[in-house]
């Protein structure tokens, strides 16, 4: 991505958080890789988010989008009292801070839309968000904050900070539903990118003038802390991966505007840009697990490749958030991929024409890369007590076998135009490597091929 680019300084000097906005340079970081896992959502928090929330020593920040009882929640509270009964016993205090963008209508439409957020008092936690009173947690300092604006601009990131040493970057949200999500545990110098961007946006005054204790030259996670999340659930893998090339990228929220009343260009946030010139760059292959694929920017950018000889996999859900999809996009995942099969087959006749010319006279040339589109199906449960997910929630997107970008982001109008997102992208053949194998398990009888252009 052009760090430089004017456009994200444009963009992002009326656009909060926008600290990069004068030197964006600084969202060029190095990451750690220790493990990626996929599986529901309360799968992962079971073996991976809950047993780095239990080791901390000094502090949890965990910032979500969607916030509902479940089963998720359940664990949660049981985690928490774990921690404070270990800070009782230490005689010391841990710092939890839960943020969160969304938890019901009567919130969306009652709290105020400021930036400031909405601090939850200690009286509400039980009865309107399910948490344990403050009595259960008298070893902890715990602030709630929600943010929302409306009519649909949410804060969609989802991240866990554990004691500023590590970060955990999961697809799924503190909610009841059985989706496939994925994700990444990572340290070293791209979890204080997380740091920043929460202390910007997220956190209270008190909070933005804390001082991090942590060995930020440091890029080793204390062997005691890493040894509790060992345990993972049925499809993960250790990474143990140093010094990859990252880049954070942050996607400020924007106006919700009717999409056939607004421009189909999107803000240009860092992510946007990120992904616009990763796909005009992929040299071999893409491949994007999205949850929908209901906006006009991305097919687009994805056809662009096919002409270029570029081999794209989409694997998506059939039927996810149809409703949401309409309202923000004014089409739907199904809509958008009928297009682009269209607009692909007449691609391939104008192009095999053009090539038979092209080797007439010499010239070196290229048919159009081959695409795939997939749905995801839930494999046919043959243990009654393991919990299948039924549709996928995963965002990854990966290309050329080198570039994996994880985060928060649908390929959808909302995540594009509306939403705050934030995405994190890895540089490695090696991660690649290892998550690729990792989500070929985990995907294994989990999907449906809907066209092959072979």
């Amino acid at each position: 991505m052009p760090t430089d680019s004017p456009d994200i300084v444009q963009a992002t000097n009326v656009a909060c958080p926008n600290y990069w906005a004068t030197d964006p340079v600084a969202l060029l970081c190095t990451a750690e890789a220790d493990n990626i896992a996929f599986g529901t959502g309360h799968q992962i928090y079971r073996s991976t988010i809950l047993p780095a929330i239990e080791a901390a020593e000094s502090e949890v920040i965990l910032v979500t989008c969607f916030w509902a009882r479940s089963k998720i929640l359940d664990d949660l509270n049981e985690s928490l009292r774990k921690l404070s009964a270990k800070a009782w016993r230490k005689g010391t205090s841990i710092r939890v801070r839960l943020c969160f963008s969304s938890s019901s209508l009567w919130q969306k439409l009652s709290q105020s839309s400021s930036l400031n957020g909405h601090i939850w008092p200690e009286a509400q936690w039980r009865s309107y968000l399910g948490l344990p009173s403050i009595d259960e947690l008298q070893g902890l300092d715990v602030e709630i904050k929600s943010i929302f604006q409306l009519p649909f601009s949410v804060m969609h990131p989802k991240f866990v900070i554990v004691d500023r040493e590590r970060v955990l970057l999961p697809s799924c949200n503190i909610s009841w539903e059985d989706w496939f999500e994925g994700c990444i545990e990572l340290h070293g110098p791209a979890m204080q990118q997380f740091v920043r961007f929460w202390q910007c946006f997220w956190a209270s005054d008190g909070d933005r003038q804390t001082v991090d204790t942590s060995n930020t030259s440091s890029t080793t996670v204390a062997p005691a802390a890493r040894a509790t999340v060992i345990a993972r659930g049925s499809y993960s893998r250790n990474l143990d991966l140093r010094a990859i090339p990252a880049m954070f990228l942050p996607s400020p929220h924007h106006r919700f505007d009717l999409p056939w009343l607004s421009s189909n260009r999107a803000p240009p946030t860092p992510l946007n840009i990120y992904l616009l010139t990763l796909f005009a760059r992929a040299e071999h292959d893409i491949y994007v697990q999205t949850p929908n694929l209901a906006s006009e920017v991305v097919p687009s950018e994805l056809l662009a490749g096919l002409e270029r000889g570029v081999d794209v996999t989409i694997v998506t859900s059939r039927k996810l958030m149809r409703l949401e999809q309409i309202v923000t996009a004014g089409t739907t995942t199904g809509r958008c991929i009928r297009r682009l099969i269209k607009r692909y087959e007449e691609l391939r006749p104008r192009d095999e024409t053009m090539l038979a010319g092209d080797l007439e006279l010499g010239l070196v040339t290229h048919k159009p890369g081959r695409l795939i589109i997939r749905f995801y199906e839930p494999r046919v449960a043959s243990d009654p007590d393991l919990v299948e997910p039924v549709q996928s929630h995963l965002k990854l997107t990966l290309v050329d076998g080198k570039i994996a970008v994880f985060g928060s982001g649908n390929m959808d109008r909302a995540s594009w135009h509306t939403s705050q997102e934030l995405g994190l992208a890895l540089t490695s053949e090696a991660l690649v490597k290892e998550v690729w194998q990792a989500l070929s398990t985990a995907m294994e009888g989990r999907s449906t091929t809907v066209y092959d252009s072979d």
